[in-house]
């Protein structure tokens, strides 16, 4: 009789995985290829070593001109901050953000590109940065 069950079980367990094993694309980080063409920002942040905002106000974010523009307080240590984007269901970021980023160097700006559901549409975005209090803006 156990053995029974066991053989039931283990028969419903398979019929269960096989159902469950859907076609669906996948990239190269196992994210979900989706149909969506809608590739954006829709939020930004700085985050010190402490895991804390250092932003000051919102982020001012363009999606027609592919900008981000971030005002952080005086003082921020600039080589050691983590990036922290908010993107449209399904979109992805290139380069991924692994660890901290220095942003030291205002003169040049980082740049960032999302990537559409889809995998289809590609939008690169310029990240400046201003120190609060300097007179330099970009």
């Amino acid at each position: 009789m156990k053995k029974n069950i066991f053989s039931i079980l283990c028969a419903f367990l398979a019929l269960m995985s096989m159902g469950s094993c859907v076609n669906n694309p996948v990239d190269e980080d196992g994210l979900l290829i989706t149909n969506r063409t809608d590739c954006y920002v829709s939020n930004f942040d700085l985050l010190g070593t402490d895991r804390l905002s250092v932003r000051i106000g919102d982020a001012e974010i363009d999606n027609d001109s592919c900008t981000v523009k971030v005002t952080v307080a005086y003082g921020t240590d600039l080589k050691n901050l983590y990036s922290q984007f908010t993107l449209v269901t399904d979109a992805m970021l290139e380069p991924k953000i692994t660890g901290l980023t220095d942003f030291s160097d205002l003169g040049h700006p980082h740049q960032y590109t999302v990537v559409s559901g889809n995998r289809q549409v590609r939008k690169t975005y310029t990240v400046y940065i201003t120190v609060e209090g300097s007179e330099t803006n970009p």
